[in-house]
């Protein structure tokens, strides 16, 4: 692979995922590092000087195939601690780390830009977020202060400086310009569109009411604005928005861009098919052929349907289980989103499929509502999510959960014979759905203070059921863990005393708010994405 310049480095390819989407957690851009240097930029989620929790989910829709809206509200950890997790990267000399900052003012851009520019090849400068009020869009649509912006922060670093530009705006040239006379390095352009908005059954689906929009229906609006600042500046300039294939890419260099970024394309694509995607594109490049286009999923539903509660069953004051009016068509292994207008949404493994139905246990705001949800409530669900689980023909199946880990293996148990079922709880009150299960298969119960079955971890009760197990018995076995992560660890642990890495899936409880790839949200430690590459993945990922 030729190298190809960009600033201050030769790169492996003239490619970038633009700032917010996949690469926003420093597992999932060490990943890309390692195994895709087709990426040759990678650019990370905007940091401002202190944390922000963002807005709550949802805080994406789609509105046509490949076509969405977000607003996730500049969620980011602060510039400190994400500095301290840039710092633990391992950055190839061939790739190009794109730290993206914001800030409310000339005087945060400086602060931030001073705690991260040590750890980063070059910061983007974000002056074109729509919906976050007093950020972004707000600044950048003022030419002289996105001089000042550029200026300041160029003063205070010794690397490159990209201001992010807004579509936004009546004349971007004139935006482009002052940027330049700031002594921007480079330029980056488009951010989304709008705001936008969407609606489902007559309510907004983003918690924030509207949100930028991005994928294929802004391709024209990027050129667009591209070919403007190419014709108003001499800089290199990274171009984005609506790209999904080779005649995309070759429409934004036509335009004038240097660094070509693929962003919302990537929806539903696993971390496999994402790099073969990026393999894919330069070859199409290289060969004069079209073919990525083909790997993009336009299929993806994320239309909600109704359904209603039809009971509430109350298993202890933290753990209900919600069932409702009719089937959804779910896997085993899949999940699907609950939304409750003006409340939220989260995902859930299904209980069970037909009726529908839930076990809920109160951690959060969200949860908390469903607590005391009231029958004949309408909600919503989008799905199903996630990749099926897909055990080998007549593999003994093990499943070891705790909490509302159940609901995720219920129903493989259930759709796949010769399993058997380990559960655990730290009382008998709070053991749910056991005498469905052994109407499915063997049931295996541990309570932690022995009120039911074994007195002991359900770890401890699944290592005493290998030990007794023949190796050759033992080879057969395929083990599916869901539950809170120290239970899951624990049980993988056990597991690999007997087992290899190859027959052991997990599901933890990471934090999942897109469900279909593209805010990171859900990294796991090995920088795959829960909600596309799992939820069930192989041992190695969970440690």
């Amino acid at each position: 692979m030729s190298k190809v310049p960009f600033l201050t480095k030769q790169i492996t390819a003239p490619y970038t995922i633009p700032s917010g989407i996949v690469t926003t957690a420093t597992s999932i851009i060490q990943r890309i590092f390692d195994t895709m240097p087709e990426v040759g930029v990678i650019t990370t989620k905007s940091v401002g000087l202190t944390p922000r929790s963002g807005y709550r989910e949802p805080v994406i829709s789609q509105y046509a195939p490949g076509c969405f809206v977000n607003a996730v509200g500049l969620t980011n950890p602060g510039a400190e601690q994400l500095a301290a997790q840039l710092a633990t990267l391992r950055v190839p000399e061939d790739r190009f780390l794109l730290t993206s900052i914001f800030g409310g003012s000339v005087e945060e851009f400086v602060e931030v830009a001073k705690i991260v520019a040590p750890v980063s090849d070059g910061l983007e400068l974000n002056l074109s977020c729509p919906h976050a009020k007093g950020y972004g869009m707000a600044m950048g649509q003022d030419p002289e202060l996105v001089r000042q912006i550029t200026a300041a922060v160029k003063a205070v670093v010794d690397i490159p400086v990209i201001p992010k530009l807004t579509p936004n705006t009546p004349n971007i040239a004139e935006i482009a310009r002052a940027a330049v006379a700031g002594g921007a390095d480079a330029l980056c352009a488009i951010n989304t569109v709008g705001p936008g908005y969407t609606s489902s059954h007559g309510h907004p689906v983003l918690s924030h009411g509207s949100g930028g929009m991005s994928g294929k229906g802004v391709l024209p609006i990027g050129l667009k604005c591209v070919r403007e600042m190419a014709e108003a500046v001499d800089c290199p300039i990274i171009g984005c928005g609506g790209v999904s294939s080779a005649d995309d890419v070759r429409a934004f260099r036509d335009a004038g861009a240097d660094i070509v970024g693929v962003g919302s394309a990537l929806i539903s694509l696993t971390t496999d098919e994402m790099g073969e995607y990026f393999r894919t594109l330069e070859r199409d490049m290289a060969q004069g052929s079209n073919a990525a286009e083909q790997m993009i999923r336009y299929d993806v539903d994320m239309q909600f349907r109704p359904v209603i509660l039809v009971s509430n069953e109350r298993v202890t004051d933290d753990i209900c289980i919600l069932t409702f009016d009719r089937k959804v068509d779910v896997q085993a292994g899949e999940f699907v989103f609950l939304w409750i207008p003006g409340v939220g949404e989260k995902p859930f493994s299904a209980l069970t499929d037909d009726p529908f139905s839930l076990a809920v246990i109160d951690v959060g705001l969200f949860t908390h509502e469903l607590m005391s949800l009231q029958p004949g409530t309408e909600a919503y669900v989008r799905g199903p999510h996630g990749t099926p689980v897909a055990p080998p023909a007549g593999a003994k199946i093990v499943t070891v959960s705790g909490g509302t880990g159940l609901a995720a293996v219920y129903q493989l148990a259930r759709d796949f014979p010769n399993s058997e079922i380990f559960t655990g709880a730290r009382t008998a009150e709070r053991l749910y759905f056991l005498d469905e299960c052994r109407k499915i298969a063997p049931v295996h119960v541990s309570t932690d203070d022995g009120s039911e079955g074994f007195h002991g971890f359900v770890t401890e009760l699944l290592r005493e059921y290998l030990q007794q197990l023949a190796p050759s018995e033992r080879k057969n076995l395929i083990f599916y863990n869901c539950g809170p992560s120290p239970m899951v660890r624990a049980a993988v642990a056990v597991e690999r005393e007997f087992c290899g890495d190859d027959q052991i899936f997990s599901a933890i409880d990471y934090l999942t708010k897109c469900g279909v790839g593209l805010c990171g949200a859900c990294a796991a430690p090995d920088g795959r994405r829960i909600c596309v590459d799992g939820p069930f993945m192989d041992g190695a990922s969970v440690v």
